[in-house]
This record gives C-alpha cells, sequence and structure tokens, in this order.
C-alpha cells in the first residue's frame, strides 16, 4: 500500500471520529410522526439516553390552557359578576334671558324687565358601579348618578334593576346605590395603603356604554403608576389619588380597580386624555381611582346619615402669593397664602386670623398654595377643628378654628 492509500484511510476514520462527537452532543432531536392507526399527530423527542417521550396533541392544548390561567384571569372571574351598567336620567335647568331687553339703550326706556324663562331637559348619561354587599349596595362616582333622576342598573345577567340613591358626597365623588334583592354577587375591599407602584391593576367597567352589547363588564390591565397624588376639580377634592395606566374611558367612571387578588383598592373617576370623540374621552394611559380606605369612611357616613354636611362657613378670603405681593409683604419666598379679607363675627374673626396673614400650615399639612388650602378647606365637615399655623411680622401665630353649622 503506497503513502497515498496511507493517507485515505486516515482521513476517513478522522470523519468519522468528528460525526460521531457532533452526534453525542445533540441531547434532544424532536420531529412529528403520524400513527397511521388512527391518524392522530404525536410529538416524540429523542435523547441522547434512548428514552423515547410521547405526548398527544391533546394532552399539550390541555397543558397550554392551564397555563393560560394566572393571577389576572382568576381575578377577572372572580369579580366580573359583581360589576353593573348604570344608565341615568338628570333633569338639568336652564334659565334664559330675553334678548331685546338685554339692550342698554331699550333698558334705558322702558326700564330693566325680567323676562328670563327656565326649561328643563332631560339629560342621559352612563357609568359603571360594583356590588359591596348581597343586598344590592352599589359604589359608584357621584358625577355619574349623585344627581339622577332615574337610575337603571343593569347586571351581569341580563336583569335591569331601578336603584334608589341612598347617599352621595359631591366633594368626595362617591355616591352609594341600592337595589332591591339578595344574594347578589359582591366584591371584598382591600386596604388601599398597601397599595405597591408596579403591581398589577385590573379594571372593569362600562365604556361608551358597551356593558349594554351583552351585559359583561370591559376589563383592562395596567399596572400601579403612582399614588398619593392630590388635586382639586369641578370642586370635588381628590385626594391620596391611585394612578394606573390601565386604560379607563368615559363611561369607566365608578368601576372598581382591583389587585391580582381581586380586592378593590379604588373607583376609577379621572382621565387625562387628548383623545376626544362625540362619544367622550378615550385612554391615553394615565387614569386616576379614589383610594377606596377613603370611600370607606365616605360610605360609612352616606348610609348612616344619607348626606355630608359641609355646609359651614370660614368668614375669609385668601389669595396666592405671587411675586408682586412676596415683594410688597417682604416675604423670602411665596409659600402658603395670604388673608386679604376677614367677616366679622366670623369663625376666622373668632379665632384671631387678620388681613395680611401668611397661612402655611394646616392640621398639619403644609400650605405652599391656594391648591393646598383649597384641598384642605373643602375636603372639612361641621365639627372640624382646625389647628392653623400663621406668618405674623416675622413671627409664628398658632391659632384653632371649629367649624360650625352656617346660618341660613
Amino acid at each position: 500500500m503506497n503513502k497515498w492509500s496511507y493517507l485515505y484511510v486516515i482521513i476517513l476514520i478522522f470523519n468519522f471520529s468528528v460525526f460521531q462527537s457532533c452526534n453525542s452532543e445533540q441531547k434532544e432531536i424532536p420531529y412529528i410522526v403520524h400513527n397511521e392507526s388512527d391518524n392522530k399527530a404525536k410529538v416524540y423527542s429523542e435523547d441522547h439516553s434512548g428514552i423515547d417521550k410521547i405526548r398527544s396533541i391533546d394532552s399539550l392544548n390541555q397543558s397550554l390552557t392551564g397555563e393560560r390561567q394566572n393571577a389576572i384571569t382568576k381575578a377577572v372571574q372572580k369579580c366580573s359578576p359583581a360589576i353593573v351598567g348604570i344608565n341615568v336620567t338628570e333633569v338639568v335647568k336652564v334659565e334664559y334671558q330675553d334678548p331685546f331687553f338685554d339692550d342698554p339703550l331699550l333698558r334705558h326706556f322702558f326700564g330693566r324687565r325680567d323676562r328670563g324663562y327656565v326649561r328643563e331637559y332631560e339629560v342621559r348619561g352612563l357609568g359603571s358601579g360594583f356590588m359591596i354587599s348581597p343586598d344590592g349596595y352599589i359604589l359608584t362616582n357621584h358625577h355619574v348618578a349623585g344627581n339622577a333622576s332615574k337610575i337603571i342598573v343593569t347586571t351581569t345577567d341580563g336583569k335591569k334593576y331601578d336603584a334608589d340613591i341612598i347617599g352621595a358626597d359631591m366633594v368626595s365623588d362617591v355616591a352609594v346605590l341600592k337595589i332591591k334583592g339578595t344574594e347578589f354577587p359582591y366584591l371584598n375591599l382591600a386596604n388601599s395603603d398597601n397599595v405597591i407602584i408596579g403591581e398589577w391593576a385590573i379594571s372593569f367597567g362600562n365604556p361608551f356604554g358597551l356593558f349594554d352589547l351583552n351585559a359583561k363588564p370591559t376589563v383592562t390591565v395596567g399596572v400601579i403608576s403612582n399614588k398619593g397624588i392630590n388635586f382639586t376639580q369641578d370642586n370635588r377634592v381628590y385626594k391620596d389619588m391611585i394612578q394606573t395606566d390601565a386604560a379607563i374611558s368615559s363611561g369607566n367612571s365608578g368601576g372598581p380597580l382591583v389587585n391580582a387578588l381581586g380586592e378593590v383598592i379604588g373607583i376609577n373617576t379621572i382621565i387625562f386624555s387628548t383623545s376626544q370623540s362625540n362619544r367622550g374621552a378615550g385612554s391615553i394611559g394615565i387614569g386616576w381611582s379614589i383610594p377606596i380606605n377613603r370611600v370607606k369612611k365616605i360610605v360609612d357616613i352616606l348610609i348612616k346619615d344619607k348626606q355630608i354636611n359641609r355646609n359651614y362657613v370660614i368668614g375669609m378670603e385668601v389669595r396666592e402669593i405671587d411675586a408682586q405681593i412676596a415683594r410688597y409683604l417682604k416675604l423670602p419666598n411665596s409659600d402658603g397664602v395670604v388673608v386679604v379679607s376677614i367677616n366679622r363675627n366670623s369663625e376666622a374673626d373668632k379665632a384671631g386670623i387678620m388681613p395680611g396673614d401668611i397661612i402655611t400650615e394646616i392640621n398639619g399639612v403644609k400650605v405652599l398654595s391656594i391648591n393646598d388650602y383649597v384641598m384642605v378647606i373643602n375636603d372639612c365637615v361641621v365639627g372640624d377643628n382646625l389647628n392653623i399655623t400663621l406668618a405674623r411680622d416675622g413671627k409664628t401665630v398658632n391659632t384653632k378654628m371649629e367649624l360650625k353649622q352656617a346660618r341660613r
């Protein structure tokens, strides 16, 4: 055998060894064959140990279905039966003035004549709500049903009920309704103080009236984006609000925001939206819910007393401190609000507050702007006591004020 024959044999032996070593690294080779006896597809896999693994497509589908069940889907199944759609009718009064007698020249010759008249219109609206007890108590927003003359509640079994307003509070934007019946599904209320930024949040509701299509709520999922947010809108006080990116649109107001355990952490209330249509506003991922701990306190009072008594008069006028006022009063900064007038014999007068005083704190809450002042004062009730800190002539003055029932 010549040297070329030896070289050829060596190359063959080397290639065979490499082929064997490459195969030894492949632990599993899956492929599909068809069993002709039952014409049913099977999934096979082969590993280096030589043990065949067989699973039918049916078993695989069952496994996938099981994996699709998670905390979110379980919370949805738990909560959905307790969600309701709300349709309301509200009577709105509009006052009109005769433009003929608004003309200054005609008033000069004929005098001022009251030719105004009032017309009433029925305005229809919709929103969401949820059961909080088996005997038919429902939570929603005041701006959904607080001023309604007629309320129809639709449950997820398609039944419709006339609802009564048990109590409503405009300032906190909470309303309690009641329908007749027993053994209704209801939701458990969480401790919203324990909400974690970044945890899952699930929103339920009736956006754009979609609940009427099949008597089922619309579900959207997001996270808790922020919490402890304070602001006012339309004379309402929104305190410690929970922010979420779970889609909230027109019609979702009054529906619950729940955690992954299916517990209510808030009532969907307000959205920030640049998306508008003739049917309302759509979500851009910024929405707020009233924390359920705040709602609990309101509900207890509404069920007992039907309303929250906020009919008090403080008797003073305050203004935001701008740069001009700060310079005039020689203030180091623009923090606080300045008292510009005091009504004689008012609660503010009795507390010793004077024009020119700077209010810097109320009940331990820092007052840095007019919004901070409004947040505290507008959320008070008759009987509250206010501990007020003032800045006067470079000194700190502390005083107390009791909010009493306003005289008629």
